[in-house]
């Protein structure tokens, strides 16, 4: 079950306060400002800045 767009629209990355997007494959949420990456777990995202990874 993918995240209900009115979440997403609400979402920012905690780090820069900048709007997250979808990754192609759909389970990980992405700022492009921080290069940054959040898990989603159980349909959750984890939006902890220690839970990111840097992105390539």
């Amino acid at each position: 079950m993918a995240i209900k767009k009115e979440l997403l629209e609400i979402l920012a990355c905690p780090k820069c306060k900048s709007g997250v997007a979808y990754d192609d494959s759909g389970e990980f949420l992405i700022c492009d400002r921080c290069r940054l990456g959040y898990p989603i777990k159980d349909d959750i995202p984890v939006m902890l800045i220690e839970k990111a990874f840097e992105l390539d």
